[in-house]
């Protein structure tokens, strides 16, 4: 397995840094270092100099110090971000510059390095931005694969024209593969909507030619997703207001991306509407009722239903009785009553796949899925990565005992020794557990709680003996609660909020 270091040489091949520094010793100590990390190091004496170097050629990171003459390394990194808002960047910040430090978080810094600088903490820093960049280059490079790849299956498609239409069904199964491979959360979806939108439509006595139709714009009704950014579509976490507007634009992508090519012509006045509501308040036009293409009512529903009897991230799916009855209550608001009473007696005899779920089955997946779940200041998992481990587990049981260390007298701390001292504490405190428990998945929760589940029982003693003495010092007291998944039903933070409040 690799060290740390190794991983950060091996991620950081072509990536440059710029690092700014007045202090004539620790620049030369430093940049010593770092060029045994990165192939490329440039270094600045204050941040005059750090801003002319980035100028002439940008860094992938710029790590700066804060008080510097001429520009001091906030004035720098400022001017930087409005030359690339995206650029990642660290500050070195001693405790007697923490008037400078809120600035520096409203500039959106990456990290910061606490003085006097210990290279482990350089270390994890380091690890962590590129790592990041690293994962973001990466998925650049397979959205920028992909868009290619489905420009070329366009282009072959147009080229094929009517001489090739038996191949039809083929390069939509193919397009729709490459959109679920990108959003693999939701696999199956797409086809499973064509199916069952088939099967209301030929209930409901469409032509053999509709049914086909609705068949094929099934397959393809969220091919739209593929203009959706990657912070957006692979964040699996609930979506804010500017979030949720941004991923209804897929219905509008995906018209715009079938409307180049003709023979998808019949499918877009389905695919337009298929997020409409049958009282108006649906998007992106808002019809209602009649208004909305009658094919599109049959996909509406279709594709309710999936979504019902599909495990999502935070909360169980539903049998196809109480699917029913959320049909039936949204009928007249959500759905057309014609496509609801069809639906009650087409699909009261399905068997829904068992396997159906939106959450990650493999390592890879685990650990992509993971990515937006970062605790900031421990890096261990947050709160609503344990919500979604919990409702996983409740109905596939792999952890079989979650334990609490909770902290007390925690704030005393923080109010003696300040809340960047309290943030390293924490750290501290995080990085002892975790490396008692390398087997066990970790949490932070609840700012001074920590949680690790784990498929086998753990000792309680190893743990006192180590955790303590770190802990007693600072006169923050510890506390552990053990719970036995085998016999305490937890789906949720919240059911472990209320076991904790019991106890």
């Amino acid at each position: 397995m690799l060290s740390k270091i190794q991983e950060i040489r091996q991620k950081a091949k072509g990536l440059s840094l710029l690092y700014a520094e007045d202090d004539v010793q620790l620049r030369e100590v430093m940049h010593s270092y770092l060029s045994k990390l990165f192939e490329d190091v440039r270094v600045a004496s204050n941040g005059e100099e750090g801003l002319k170097a980035f100028k002439q050629r940008p860094a992938d990171i710029v790590l700066s110090d804060i008080l510097m003459p001429y520009m001091n390394g906030i004035e720098m990194i400022r001017a930087i971000k409005k030359i690339n808002p995206k650029q990642h960047s660290i500050i070195l910040s001693a405790y007697t510059e923490s008037q400078y430090f809120m600035e520096a978080i409203s500039l959106g810094v990456s990290s910061y390095i606490i003085k006097p600088i210990e290279y482990t903490q350089i270390n994890e820093v380091l690890y962590e931005i590129v790592s990041r960049i690293y994962s973001e280059k990466e998925v650049d490079l397979y959205q920028h694969n992909l868009e290619k790849l489905v420009a070329q299956k366009v282009q072959e498609y147009q080229e094929l024209k009517q001489e090739r239409v038996a191949d039809y069904e083929t390069i939509l199964l193919a397009l729709i593969n490459m959109i679920e491979r990108r959003d693999s959360y939701t696999a199956g979806h797409s086809q499973r909507v064509a199916n069952y939108s088939k099967m209301l439509a030929t209930a409901l006595g469409f032509s053999s030619e509709d049914c086909e139709l609705v068949y094929r714009a099934g397959i393809l009704h969220d091919i739209g997703k593929i203009a959706t950014p990657d912070a957006i579509l692979l964040n699996p976490s609930n979506l804010n207001d500017l979030e949720y507007s941004l991923i209804k634009e897929h219905v509008s992508a995906g018209v715009d991306i079938l409307s180049h090519i003709p023979y998808f012509e019949p499918l877009i006045h389905i695919i337009i509407s298929h997020h409409e509501r049958y009282d108006g308040k649906g998007y992106p036009q808002g019809l209602a009722g009649d208004a909305i293409h009658p094919l599109a009512r049959v996909m509406i529903v279709a594709d309710a239903f999936d979504a019902m009897t599909t495990n999502r991230i935070y909360k169980h799916k539903k049998s196809v009785q109480e699917a029913f009855d959320e049909l039936q209550a949204c009928t007249q608001s959500q759905f057309h009553p014609e496509v609801v009473k069809a639906a009650l007696e087409v699909f009261k005899d399905i068997k829904i796949q068992t396997n159906i779920s939106q959450l990650p089955t493999t390592t890879l997946e685990e650990e992509r899925f993971a990515y937006f779940y970062r605790d900031r200041v421990t890096h261990l998992h947050n709160q609503d990565y344990l919500s979604i481990v919990l409702v996983k587990n409740a109905y596939n049981s792999f952890y079989h005992t979650l334990r609490i260390i909770s902290l007390h007298n925690f704030k005393a701390y923080n109010d003696t020794f300040g809340w960047e001292a309290g943030d390293v504490f924490l750290r501290k405190i995080a990085h002892v557990l975790n490396a008692l428990y390398p087997r066990t998945l970790a949490f932070r929760i609840h700012a001074n709680d920590f949680v690790f589940l784990s498929q086998t029982p753990l000792d309680p003693q190893d743990e006192i003996n180590h955790v303590i003495s770190h802990v007693a010092m600072h006169a923050v007291a510890l506390s552990i609660l053990d719970v036995d998944l085998d016999t305490v039903s937890l789906d949720s933070v919240k059911t472990l909020e209320q076991f904790m409040h019991k106890q």
